[in-house]
């Protein structure tokens, strides 16, 4: 598994640090956890989708496209990235965004809707919940065309097998250094939400030998949705690194604390995120890492872990879109 035959920018400057959550893990009474950051990659605001971007965006440039287009939720983090890419690369922008909650969007919204607009977005397209995003990211790439540009679409989370490299660079990161610190951990936490950090995780997991169990904490579907969606990613992230695939009985997928739906806010979640600021002084984002903290606290208080074992949460970022939750996260 040779990842440096793909082109790849890149974004960040050397290795996310690991963090032991001591005072986390001595409130919970539960194993020692431990924290990848994530959350601190370059570009606006870090986050998991800048360790996508680096490889969807060098295939961008490769193709000469002068303009990204993308598509999320109202309060996209994956959008904040991408447009953030496109400003360093001297590139144009233009979002699809999904209104999974209807009436949701807000134009004058905190968080990333105010970013949005910081960073210069060229254009953005508000869909109904339920549209077909690819769809309205092609009509949106048709204009692009008409008006004599290139467009490049990527698609919702970066997670197709391209953006997925970038966790499969992340297990290898990981394992230098975990190799340098003498530490070794018992389960890796993700979020599981569009798939590419899954998928690229496990990827990553089964190409560099770790045998270190991942457990994905929804934060959108069903186990019966989410697992096949994880692992059909990750068997074709795995063919496109020439990697073995992970057996499917490795995608090990958790739906409790999903709640109402994508973005909607749940009482555990603001726990957790509470709970993590006045323990550990790191911030969350309510709709990945609060919900994926939820979980591994529940899973902590329910005796899945044994005491003496070793937790990797992975945060992924997404802290700008914690401000437009201020009265669900502090009720």
């Amino acid at each position: 598994m040779n990842l440096a035959v793909f082109p790849r920018r890149n974004y960040s400057y050397g290795p996310t640090p690991i963090a032991k959550l001591s005072r986390l893990s001595g409130t919970l009474g539960g194993p020692s956890i431990y924290m990848k950051r994530d959350d601190l990659l370059g570009l606006a605001g870090g986050g998991n989708k800048t360790r996508k971007l680096e490889f969807l965006v060098a295939d961008a440039l490769a193709q000469g496209a002068d303009t990204l287009i993308t598509c999320g939720a109202v309060q996209s983090n994956h959008c904040r990235l991408t447009l953030a890419a496109a400003v360093h690369e001297g590139l144009r922008c233009r979002l699809v965004l999904e209104e999974r909650v209807p009436g949701s969007y807000d134009k004058q919204a905190s968080g990333n809707n105010f970013l949005y607009a910081l960073l210069g977005v060229d254009a953005i397209t508000v869909v109904p919940g339920g549209s077909d995003m690819l769809a309205a990211m092609q009509a949106v790439a048709n204009a692009v065309e008409q008006a004599g540009g290139k467009p490049y679409i990527i698609p919702g989370g970066g997670s197709n097998p391209l953006g997925a490299i970038g966790y499969v660079a992340c297990v290898q990161e990981l394992a230098q250094q975990m190799l340098e610190h003498s530490t070794n951990f018992d389960y890796i936490v993700v979020p599981s939400g569009s798939g590419g950090t899954h998928a690229g995780v496990l990827v990553g997991v089964e190409g560099t030998h770790l045998n270190i169990p991942v457990l994905g904490i929804n934060v959108s579907r069903p186990n019966a949705l989410q697992e096949k969606l994880i692992y059909d990613l990750a068997v074709a992230t795995a063919t496109h690194v020439a990697c073995p695939a992970p057996e499917r009985d490795k995608v090990r997928c958790y739906d409790s604390y999903v709640g109402a739906g994508y973005s909607r806010p749940t009482p555990a979640m603001a726990e957790a995120v509470t709970l993590l600021a006045r323990t550990e002084g790191i911030l969350l984002d309510p709709v990945y890492t609060g919900k994926q903290m939820a979980g591994l606290i529940d899973l902590v208080r329910g005796g899945f872990f044994a005491p003496t074992d070793k937790v990797l949460f992975l945060h992924t970022g997404g802290a700008p879109a914690l401000y437009h939750y201020r009265g669900q996260v502090l009720a």
